[in-house]
């Protein structure tokens, strides 16, 4: 004799009745998961034309034309690539083939 316990299996209607009330719960967890209203999409926000910049050297804010400028100087400035040394080369070379051969191989 079972006592405290009911079999669900001899009760279809129990059964049913707590299926669905962990369904609907489960629902409601859901719906209580979206994001608000006002809150606006990536998509669109990545679309936006950002027309206010702000100096990379000090923060203050810049028009595009200004900014422009600025990374043209900055450019201008910075004449030469920067050196490597032939050791460190070398090595970001045999990575990239190491990074290749992983993609091929499977080990």
């Amino acid at each position: 004799m079972n006592l405290g316990t009911t079999s669900f299996q001899n009760d279809p209607v129990r059964l049913f009745l707590l299926v669905n009330l962990a369904g609907f719960s489960l629902s409601s967890v859901a719906v209580n998961a979206l994001p608000s209203p006002e809150d606006r999409p990536e998509e669109i926000l990545r679309t936006e034309i950002i027309v206010e910049a702000r100096s990379p050297i000090d923060g203050r804010e810049m028009t595009p034309g200004e900014y422009a400028r600025l990374q043209e100087d900055v450019l201008a400035q910075s004449k030469f690539p920067p050196q490597m040394s032939d050791d460190i080369r070398q090595l970001v070379f045999l990575a990239n083939i190491r990074k290749f051969l992983k993609t091929i191989t499977p080990f």
